[in-house]
Parts: C-alpha cells; sequence; structure tokens
C-alpha cells in the first residue's frame, strides 16, 4: 500500500495492487525473497514486520487522536509531515542525488498531494472511529487497483468495497452524532486523495527510489502546510511534554513503518502480502477499541470485513 505512506494504509507509500512509492513491492529482493542478502533465515519473519508496521501506523493515529483535545487535528497531521521530513532528510539526503525540474516539481506535486491526504484523514479521526475512518479510506486504493486491473477480480474487489462504505455509512455510523457527517465526507476525501497519490506514485517510482521520492516530498508538504499549524509551532517547541507527543506520532506513523518496510516487504510473497494488506483496517479497529476505547457497531465491524475483502481481492495478483 501507509499511515505507506496513506495516513490510515500500510506502510510508507505502499498502494493497493503494491503500485505505491517508497516499497520495492512483494517478493522484490534479488535474493530469492528473503531480503537478508542470501545469509540465511531471517531472525524476524517478514509477515510479523508487516503486520508490526500496521501496528506502528496506528498506535500514531491513536496517539494522534488523543492530542486533539490540545492541538487541533490538521496541526497534529503537520507535525506529523514535518517530523517525517526530518528524519527523511537525514535518512536519504535527497540534496546527494541528481534531480531534474521533471522529477523534484513530481515529488514536489507528489509532496502537496500527500500533506492534503493526512490533514483529510486526521480531520476524519477526529469525528469518527479510527477503524471507520481506515475503512472508508481505503475505497480510494482499492477503486485504483480495480478500475485499473482486469477481469471479474477487479470489479467484484470494488462491488465489496463500495458495499462497505455502504454498510458503515447506512447503519454503521450514529449519523445523530455531532461532526458524523464530516467525517464520513473526509474519511472519503481521503480516499480520493489517495487514489490520486497512488496513480502520481506509480509515475514517479518508475524513475527512482521511493524513499528518495518522499525525502523531498514530505519537506515540500510541510513547507505547503506550514501555514495551518503556524499559529500553535511556538507554543508546542516551548511544551517539552507536547513536543515529544507530536513526534511520538511522526516517529509511530512515518519512521518505524518506513525502516520495516525497508526489510519486511522484500521478503513478502504476493499471496502473504495480500493476505496482510487485508488485516490492516481490522488492525485499526483493534487498536481502537483497545487504545481508544472505540467500541464498533454491527455496520462498523460488517463494513471492515467487506472492505477487507475488497482489499485481498486487490491485492493479489
Amino acid at each position: 500500500m501507509s499511515d505507506a505512506e496513506g495516513p490510515g494504509g500500510p506502510v510508507a507509500g505502499g498502494a493497493v495492487g503494491g503500485a505505491g512509492v517508497g516499497s520495492p513491492g512483494p517478493g522484490g529482493s534479488g535474493d530469492g525473497g528473503r531480503g537478508d542478502g542470501g545469509r540465511g533465515r531471517p531472525v524476524v519473519p517478514a509477515p510479523a514486520l508487516f503486520m508490526a508496521s500496521g501496528v506502528s501506523l496506528y498506535l500514531g493515529a491513536a496517539l494522534a487522536v488523543s492530542l486533539f483535545a490540545v492541538l487541533p487535528p490538521t496541526d497534529v497531521a503537520w507535525w506529523r509531515i514535518a517530523v517525517a521530513a526530518v528524519f527523511l532528510l537525514l535518512w536519504r539526503r535527497p540534496w546527494r542525488r541528481v534531480w531534474t525540474w521533471r522529477t523534484a516539481a513530481g515529488s514536489a506535486l507528489f509532496g502537496v498531494v500527500l500533506g492534503g491526504m493526512n490533514l483529510l484523514f486526521y480531520g476524519a479521526i477526529a469525528h469518527l472511529p479510527l477503524g471507520t475512518a481506515v475503512s472508508l479510506e481505503y475505497l480510494g486504493p482499492v477503486a485504483v487497483a480495480a478500475l485499473t486491473g482486469r477481469g471479474l477480480r477487479a470489479r467484484l474487489a470494488l462491488v465489496l468495497a463500495a458495499g462497505g462504505v455502504l454498510a458503515i455509512s447506512g447503519f454503521g455510523v450514529d449519523w445523530s452524532a455531532p461532526g458524523t457527517a464530516s467525517g464520513v465526507a473526509l474519511a472519503l476525501a481521503a480516499g480520493a486523495s489517495w487514489a490520486v497519490y497512488i496513480l502520481l506514485g506509480r509515475r514517479i517510482a518508475a524513475g527512482r527510489s521511493g524513499l528518495d521520492s518522499l525525502s523531498m516530498a514530505m519537506p515540500v508538504s510541510a513547507l505547503v502546510f506550514v501555514p495551518v499549524a503556524a499559529g500553535t509551532v511556538g507554543r508546542v517547541i516551548g511544551d517539552p511534554a507536547l513536543l515529544l507527543a507530536v513526534v511520538g506520532v511522526g516517529v509511530l506513523s512515518s519512521l518505524v513503518p518506513y525502516a520495516i518496510e525497508q526489510v519486511a516487504l522484500t521478503r513478502l510473497p504476493a499471496v502473504t502480502f495480500a493476505l496482510l494488506t487485508s488485516l490492516l483496517p481490522a488492525t485499526s479497529l483493534l487498536v481502537g477499541l483497545l487504545v481508544l476505547r472505540q467500541v464498533p457497531s454491527v455496520g462498523e465491524v460488517l463494513g471492515l470485513v467487506l472492505v477487507s475483502a475488497a482489499v485481498a481481492l486487490a491485492t493479489r495478483e
């Protein structure tokens, strides 16, 4: 698929169908799919690493939700982007790469879409349970995989995803609760942004490393959207506990998934990748239940199951 960097999706720039940036793709290593340079069995199985990245992503989102009482969701989203930008700059050092105007402009546009997507998703989880927002958001990447794919499986994936959205929005959420309509709209808008992100990512990833592109895109995103958080930057920097919390959001939501992705995705067979990706919406629901005490309704669970089935179909090769 990324919180990857779909805000509610798996890892750093992945996409349903394995076409995102930032991930080499399942089974993409040159050492027989082990990703260990031929040195023998890895210490930690790749599926466990993949799920750990998903748990980290959603724990970051849960921590973000806990901060909404003291910071607006858009500000927390910006801090996630800014923290990720700093880490990526230090890690990938994009100034050492050769950039053309075309690749730089493409990465900059990528960053704008990425930033908008994160702001929309954080707005959604301010009004909806985490698992519900993630399930609704997945309609975007599933639609891309289904509409650009061929055959009955692609069409069935789209039908299942649409059914999941209808189950959630029809009788899963409480429309009488304040902010529900806004939350649903924001989650669907985040999904649409995720779809654009994937399509842009496919073009950018064809020309260079996905993480190198992200190392350019993230700082651009932080700069473009800095007016969103300008009013609270001083307060966050002046409060060590609050600063540590927003850094924690960035580390859990971005840095940890990025790092794990470099090891895990190269060792995952396509079938395993599809299965694990389909479990990510359920992972978000469990994190929401255990950490945020968000108990899902029957409609939300049904919608999540349908979306998970759609993801499983969409990610199978």
